[in-house]
């Protein structure tokens, strides 16, 4: 079932063309996603729900581009991501996405400022630009004074705060949440919830979050159904 929440939209930043994806266990090919079409608008908050073993998880990954088709095209910003090669779709994901993770994925020997500051080693900046955009990022999601703390000192929500920081230090085309609530509490995962709605809101960025959550999804304008590899239209 689809639920859409938005109004009238502008052109899809996010365009998914009768995608195909299936995976080998051994002797047995497992199929995951079956002929999925999909536009997403530039500025949407889209939620994908589902059972576990869904698709949803993997449908993120290659809208993403950290895994590829079977078949289909899929265009992000204009750019069929299918037709990359592996050293220009690890650039472009440098360049255009921004990832949140349920258990954050952050370096535990690097400080809050420094987990930031990773994604910009691939650009081209001085390291004081780098510690200027990092700060200016940690202080959009409230954690200016937390930038010298590591993750162990900080909360399961904090923590959250600064991948959150992470994924949009480099102001990505889009910001993609695997289960970002997941593994927070009720007060945590409602601070993170208020944090992405504004992004969206405020900022305008293009989000896409899996989640299983009821709660979290009402924060989207826009919520996909998926079930065993298609979208629940019932």
């Amino acid at each position: 079932m689809t639920e859409n929440k938005s109004s009238l939209a502008p052109p899809p930043i996010v365009q998914v063309e009768n995608i195909y994806k299936s995976y080998r266990r051994g002797s047995q090919e497992i199929s995951v996603l079956r002929g999925i079409n999909l536009a997403i608008t530039e500025g949407n908050f889209v939620a994908l729900m589902g059972p576990s073993g869904s698709g949803k998880t993997t449908l993120l990954n290659l809208i993403a581009g950290i895994d590829r088709p079977d078949e289909g095209r899929l265009l992000v910003a204009g750019t069929d991501i299918t037709r990359l090669g592996e050293l220009d779709l690890a650039r472009w994901r440098a360049h255009h996405v921004g990832f949140v993770f349920q258990f954050y994925n952050l370096l535990p020997v690097l400080s809050g400022l420094e987990n930031v500051e990773l994604p910009l080693l691939l650009r081209d900046l001085t390291r004081k630009q780098r510690r200027e955009h990092a700060m200016l990022a940690l202080e959009l999601v409230g954690l200016q004074d937390r930038v010298h703390h590591y993750p162990r000192e900080l909360s399961g929500g904090q923590q959250q705060r600064v991948a959150i920081a992470r994924a949009i230090v480099t102001d990505p085309t889009l910001i993609v949440a695997d289960e970002p609530t997941g593994d927070l509490d009720k007060t945590s995962a409602t601070e993170v919830l208020a944090l992405l709605e504004q992004l969206n809101q405020e900022f305008s960025k293009t989000i896409i979050m899996v989640t299983h959550d009821p709660r979290a999804a009402e924060k989207a304008k826009e919520i996909h159904h998926l079930d065993k590899g298609v979208f629940n239209n019932n």
